[in-house]
C-alpha cells in the first residue's frame, strides 16, 4: 500500500475523539496534518502527543470555529499558507446530542421538543461546515488532478432511529451530500467516500453513555480504512462507506476494504425516478 508522504491533510475536530486519532494516524506516516479545532487546549495536547511520539509528518493547529462566517477560507489560506497545497481533507468536526442534552440516555430527545436554534446549530456543524470545507478545497485538488475528500458521518440506524434528532437528520443530509459530491467529481482525480466508527466510540461525546467505555469502540479504529483510502490502491474507489469496525487490519487492505464497505448513501432506495427527455444536453 503506497502513500505519497508529500501530501497535506486537513483533519477538521482534529483536536479530540476520533479527530485526533486520525491526525496522529497520518503523521504517523509522514503526511502533513492541518488539525482544526474550535478549542486551543486540545490541539496543544495533540501537538504535544505527536512530539512525543516523534511523528515524522508536519503538524500545524488551526484554532477555528468552521460554523463561523468565512471560516473555512480563513482554514484555507491558513494551510496553503504553510504547506502550499491540499490534498486530503477529512470531515470530521462533528456534534453529538450529548453536548446539548446531557441526560439523552435516560430521557431521549424528542422531536417537538428541539427548539429551532438547536435544530440549526446541528446542521452547521455536522452539515454545513462539511459542505464549506469541501467546497473551498475541491478546485484546487481538481486543479492538480488529485484529492481524498473523507466525510464523518454515523451509521445509518442512528440516522434514522427515534430519539436520534437532529444530530441523526444532519448525520444524514451530509451523507447524501457525499453521494452528490463524488458524482460530480467523477474522473477529476478526486474521490470522496464516507468513513464511520460503526457504532459508539470511546470519546469525549459518548462520556454519559451507560455502557463499560472499555467495550466501546476505540477512535483508532478509524486510521487502518483513513491510510487505505488516501492511498494509490484507493484511486478508483468513489462514493463508498466505508464501516471502520468491519476493518479487519489483519487481512489484505483490498480484502478488509471490500468486507467493510457499501455504496454510501441510499442507492437503492425509491431512485429510479421518471424524467421526461432532455432537451437541454448537459454543460
Amino acid at each position: 500500500m503506497k502513500i505519497e508522504a508529500s501530501r497535506v491533510a486537513i483533519v477538521t475536530g482534529g483536536g479530540r475523539g476520533l479527530g485526533r486519532a486520525m491526525a496522529l494516524g497520518l503523521l504517523k506516516h509522514g503526511i502533513a496534518v492541518a488539525a482544526v479545532d474550535r478549542d486551543s487546549g486540545p490541539l496543544q495536547e495533540l501537538a504535544a502527543t505527536a512530539r512525543e511520539r516523534g511523528h515524522p509528518g508536519a503538524l500545524h493547529t488551526i484554532v477555528e470555529d468552521l460554523t463561523l462566517p468565512g471560516a473555512a477560507e480563513r482554514t484555507g489560506l491558513q494551510v496553503l499558507a504553510r504547506f502550499g497545497r491540499m490534498d486530503i481533507l477529512v470531515n470530521n468536526a462533528g456534534m453529538g446530542l450529548s453536548v446539548v442534552w446531557k441526560d439523552r440516555w435516560v430521557r431521549p430527545v424528542r422531536f417537538w421538543d428541539i427548539e429551532p436554534d438547536q435544530w440549526r446549530l446541528f446542521f452547521k456543524i455536522n452539515t454545513d461546515a462539511l459542505f464549506l470545507m469541501s467546497r473551498m478545497v475541491a478546485p484546487h485538488m481538481m486543479r492538480e488532478g488529485w484529492g481524498r475528500i473523507v466525510n464523518v458521518t454515523t451509521s445509518l440506524g442512528t440516522m434514522l432511529r427515534g430519539g436520534s434528532a437532529p444530530y441523526g437528520p444532519s448525520k444524514a443530509a451530509a451523507e447524501a451530500m457525499t453521494a452528490i459530491m463524488a458524482a460530480e467529481l467523477e474522473k477529476t482525480g478526486v474521490t470522496v467516500n464516507v468513513l464511520a466508527p460503526g457504532g459508539l466510540a470511546n470519546t469525549s461525546a459518548n462520556l454519559q453513555a451507560p455502557f463499560d467505555r472499555a467495550k466501546l469502540l476505540q477512535p483508532e479504529i478509524m486510521v487502518p480504512p483513513l491510510l487505505w483510502l488516501i492511498s494509490d490502491a484507493a484511486a478508483n474507489v468513489t462514493s463508498r462507506r466505508f464501516i471502520a469496525a468491519r476493518w479487519d487490519p489483519a487481512l489484505p487492505p483490498e480484502e478488509a476494504a471490500a468486507i467493510a464497505s457499501a455504496p454510501v448513501a441510499w442507492p437503492i432506495a425509491g431512485n429510479e425516478s421518471i424524467l421526461p427527455e432532455r432537451l437541454v444536453p448537459v454543460q
